[in-house]
């Protein structure tokens, strides 16, 4: 199996162009529409999140070799022996969003953060070129 490294940063313009114009629409709202501040500055409250993670130029990915499956998101990281996954599963929720889990031999499910992953239809295909059994489950209620 080819190893394989996804990352990116969370310093991008996607990221800068989303917050500016979240932060244009909130100061319209007060200028233009009379808005009462306290009100923009709640909604406001939303992008921290975000911003934190602009300023603190926090990055996130995965790595896949021949021995683990190894993920990392700012100061979080996690590693599963392949020996201990059983098969990945891909569950699509109501608004169209995929979580993949790893499923171990043991039962147990392992969710992945989205932001360290690469597209779900990518990593699917990676998936299953070194040999995992991928399940997909589309708009499951539980």
């Amino acid at each position: 199996m080819t190893p394989y490294s996804f990352a990116r940063s969370n310093r991008n313009l996607r990221t800068l162009a989303i917050l500016a114009g979240v932060y244009a629409a909130l100061l319209a709202l007060v200028v233009l529409f009379d808005a009462a501040w306290w009100i923009a500055g709640l909604l406001s409250l939303a992008t921290l999140p975000a911003l934190w993670d602009v300023v603190q130029n926090t990055s996130a990915g995965m790595q896949l070799d021949q021995d683990a499956l190894s993920w990392f998101t700012g100061n979080r990281q996690a590693e599963v022996a392949l020996r201990d996954i059983d098969h990945f599963r891909f569950d699509t929720r109501w608004d169209f969003s995929v979580r993949v889990s790893v499923v171990l031999h043991s039962g147990k499910r392992i969710r992945l953060p989205d932001e360290s992953l690469p597209a779900h239809l990518d990593l699917e295909t990676l998936l299953k070129q070194a040999g995992f059994r991928v399940e997909r489950h589309h708009f499951t209620v539980f």
